[in-house]
């Protein structure tokens, strides 16, 4: 029955994606080039209702039950429709952020998804009491966003997405939890036909519509997936989004530096730097896949590995993470502390 089911979320996010793209022009809802952006003609947007209305016919095909269905579901239908009204009318930083607060409110708060607390790895636990809420709304727009950041390029965000639904799926099968592998399965089928289309050469791009609907649904995913909230049961969907995370955390940190308003866009993401230091758009893509897929290899480790290896695990990650994010200028081109020291001892060795 699954089987049949992602076949026809496939089919219908493949078929279905050349008429939205007719309708994105109708309607206005393209991309114009600017300075800030790759593509140098106008191109339609509004391809994730594709992949939302692929997921919608596997939902309603396959019926899975759960006690978070119904809030998620709603919660789905208020970003989609923030995301194509954004792409139609390009909203405000600030009402895009008001709705998906409604939408991660409505998870938390009707739908009961909740991180209480963290079981720490040497004994005793972290209450999360009155934050608990606030955290989890925090988490769900944290990764919505930084799915959408990372929407800069053909075929990323949805290839990035995928490879993230493809580690959360494959783990919650492993850990029996039937709901996120069903809900991860439909999303993950009717992203890859929406991607078809959407890989360089682009014909039509997500948009807002699919960057919020993914972003959120792996969000939510991410924490139904890992619900036991043991230490390492936190870290792994962090692991696994380690490409959004860390480019949205780099961003931040790269706008407070330079005293910019947190939603000042810039040409400093990963892409765009891998693109400066001389890789093709391809290229650059499929690099940043390659990354995604070590993320997610190294969550599965993780998840497997005894206290002090996956504490050595994470030290690598974050050591290779800042390394990598200095020589390729994710903090500006001025910002290498770490590789300043590696210098400066090198020097010193060669002056002794």
């Amino acid at each position: 029955m699954l089987f049949l089911a992602l076949i026809i979320c496939f089919v219908i996010s493949l078929v279905i994606t050349p008429p939205i793209k007719k309708f994105a022009y109708i309607i206005g809802a393209t991309d114009r080039p600017n300075i800030r952006k790759v593509h140098k003609s106008l191109m339609p947007r509004l391809g994730g209702l594709a992949i939302y209305l692929g997921f919608l016919t596997g939902v309603l095909f396959l019926k899975p039950e759960n006690q978070y269905s119904g809030s998620i579901m709603v919660g789905s239908v208020i970003v989609v429709l923030t995301g194509v009204l954004d792409d139609v009318f390009e909203l405000s930083a600030k009402l895009k952020f008001i709705m998906q607060f409604i939408a991660g409110f409505i998870v938390v708060i009707y739908g009961g998804l909740q991180v209480n607390f963290i079981n720490l790895p040497f004994g005793g636990m972290l209450e999360f009491g009155l934050f608990s809420i606030p955290f989890t709304i925090l988490w769900i727009i944290g990764i919505t966003n930084a799915i959408n950041l990372i929407d800069g390029l053909d075929g990323l965000a949805a290839g990035v997405s995928s490879i993230a639904l493809i580690a959360i799926s494959g783990m919650a099968m492993i850990m029996g939890n039937l709901y996120v592998v069903t809900i991860g399965s439909i999303l993950l089928v009717s992203t890859l036909g929406f991607l078809y289309y959407n890989f360089h050469p682009a014909k039509i791009f997500m948009g807002d519509t699919g960057a919020l609907f993914l972003g959120f649904m792996i969000a939510v995913l991410s924490l139904l997936g890992f619900k036991n909230v043991t230490f390492v049961s936190f870290i792994v969907p962090i692991i696994i989004l380690g490409v959004p995370i860390s480019d949205t955390f780099f961003a931040i940190l790269r706008r407070l530096m330079n005293k910019k308003p947190l939603s000042a866009p810039d040409k400093s993401h990963l892409h765009h730097c891998l693109l400066r230091i001389g890789f093709t758009h391809k290229q650059t893509v499929l690099i940043i896949y390659l990354i995604a897929a070590f993320f997610s290899l190294a969550a599965v480790i993780f998840s497997m590995a005894k206290l002090w290896g996956s504490m050595l695990l994470v030290a690598i990650l974050l050591f290779l993470i800042e390394i990598s994010a200095e020589k390729i200028g994710l903090f500006g081109r001025e910002f290498y502390p770490l590789l300043k020291l590696a210098r400066f001892i090198r020097f010193s060795s060669r002056n002794k």
